[in-house]
């Protein structure tokens, strides 16, 4: 294992346990465990503690994002299909292409991060996309791969809650 690498894991460590020093050992090819990478670490957000007990990594760098307001919605669904969208389904009024986590409301700036608590927990959306005018400022649409699922929603009364930034 490199020094950079050992060195960030132990200011890892020492971030998250509150200033317990981990062993890090290194794993040769081979050998019954894999020899995991600091991003491999972070990504699956595990962290080996004094060699043989994995504990959860909190993400000190991307904290929760902030609540910074609520609104009343009423939440429907669409799929790329040239009859609910345009000539470009697989592309939103963003310029990306569509995806799970992906919404259409015409109030919110694109880009903005949303949650919907009653129906989807902590998942966070995206504003990417844009609805017909006639919908309303307090409509969101959430897309889905097939006009089947989209359909199958149906309409919900709930609210969402905007995040910070």
């Amino acid at each position: 294992m490199s020094k950079k690498i050992v060195i960030s894991l132990i200011l890892i460590s020492i971030l998250i346990n509150g200033g317990s020093v981990f062993e890090a050992k290194t794993q040769k090819r081979g050998a019954n465990l894999p020899d995991f990478s600091i991003e491999e670490i972070l990504e699956n957000r595990l962290i080996t503690v004094q060699g043989n007990s994995l504990s959860p990594v909190s993400d000190h760098f991307s904290p929760e994002p902030k609540v910074i307001n609520k609104m009343k919605v009423v939440i429907t669904a669409y799929s790329s299909t040239t009859w609910e969208t345009d000539d470009t389904p697989q592309i939103t009024a963003a310029g990306t292409t569509v995806r799970d986590g992906i919404v259409a409301n015409n109030k919110l700036p694109l880009g903005t991060k949303i949650k919907i608590p009653e129906l989807y927990g902590d998942k966070i959306f995206v504003v990417e996309d844009r609805m017909s005018w006639e919908k309303g400022k307090y409509h969101v649409d959430i897309w889905f791969p097939s006009y089947f699922e989209a359909k199958s929603f149906g309409a919900k009364r709930t609210y969402i809650e905007v995040l910070e930034g």
